[in-house]
């Protein structure tokens, strides 16, 4: 997937207004509209005004566009790294925080749109009871990466969240709050967590919105989550997978002491029930068996090698690669 620069793809500066910016789709929609247009690759060309039209006429998901914009250059190698939208709070949000969704169909736009900001989403509505009558403020959304410690052991934690805010021509900078947050112990990959009134300001008199954090679990070293279950990778030797044996194994919450059965081959996996993420229903916890094959440098070392091959005379783990 390619980094696009939608700014170029409207002839407009990074500095252009929301005027500009609509003045500037429109021109390139007229000149390559389908139905009117006699170039040749009119139709792909408008589908690509139209993607830049929709990622920079919101100045919420243009402040986030231009965020990522800044180290990355034009038909560049481009994938979103983990948790690179954590930190950015919008109002009126589609899934996961991100930006109300576009007015035109999800297909209609490319990996690298939808990488960005997602296929759907409900706009956020200020909420009132009658015309004049005192409103309540818009709910704010934002995702949120932490730890996976963190969220298997349950941790307080202060984040820092980015708010675009849109000056009179619609440019839109971010501004940062600062936020001291309660992970809970089990918190789920997707859960949300709401702040009750740390929304927007409500209006004549009335409520602040509330803030809803979608949490997302970074990539561990160690560690895979799939659902509550949590995997992970442990090396044995030839002879203690052939023989059995007990080994030191790493979980969340510190290390173990695991039995590995005689006779276990690569791949097999080890389940230590209830060790998974914590939860009414906990998750558990796998250990998927590597072996680890030693280098033979030493004399002394080959020669091990050359009696575990007279000892299995007969074994070919080949057999099966017969035509």
């Amino acid at each position: 997937m390619e980094f696009k620069d939608y700014y170029t793809t409207l002839g407009v500066e990074r500095t252009a207004s929301q005027d500009e910016v609509k003045r500037a789709y429109r021109k390139l929609a007229r000149k390559y509209h389908p139905d009117v247009s006699k170039e040749p690759d009119a139709e792909a060309r408008f589908k690509d005004v139209a993607e830049a039209h929709e990622a920079l006429i919101d100045p919420e998901r243009r402040a986030a566009y231009d965020d990522i914009a800044q180290r990355h250059a034009s038909g560049q190698a481009f994938e979103p790294a983990p948790g690179w939208d954590s930190g950015f709070e919008y109002s009126g949000p589609g899934p996961g925080g991100r930006p109300a969704k576009p007015k035109r169909p999800a297909e209609d736009f490319s990996d690298f749109f939808e990488s960005l900001f997602g296929r759907a989403g409900a706009e956020g509505k200020a909420r009132h009871s009658r015309s004049g009558a005192a409103m309540q403020g818009r709910d704010h959304h934002a995702k949120v990466a932490v730890d996976l410690h963190d969220a298997y052991r349950g941790a307080r934690r202060t984040i820092t969240l980015r708010m675009p805010v849109s000056d009179a021509e619609g440019h839109a900078t971010l501004q940062e709050r600062k936020l001291e947050i309660n992970i809970p112990k089990g918190i789920r990959e997707g859960q949300h967590l709401r702040l009750a009134g740390q929304g927007a300001p409500g209006l004549g008199g009335g409520a602040a919105g509330d803030l809803y954090l979608e949490i997302q679990i970074l990539p561990h070293r160690l560690f895979r989550l799939d659902g509550a279950d949590i995997y992970f990778d442990l090396p044995v030797t030839p002879w203690e997978a052939a023989l059995g044996a007990t080994v030191t194994a790493p979980t969340p919450d510190g290390s173990v002491q695991l039995s590995v059965p005689a006779g276990s081959s690569q791949g097999r996996r080890l389940r230590l029930k209830g060790k998974g993420m914590p939860g009414k229903l906990p998750g558990d916890l796998y250990a998927v068996l590597t072996i680890a094959q030693p280098l033979a440098a030493s004399e002394t070392e080959k020669a091990a090698y050359s009696a575990l091959a007279e000892a299995f005379p007969a074994y070919d783990p080949r057999a099966d690669l017969e035509a």
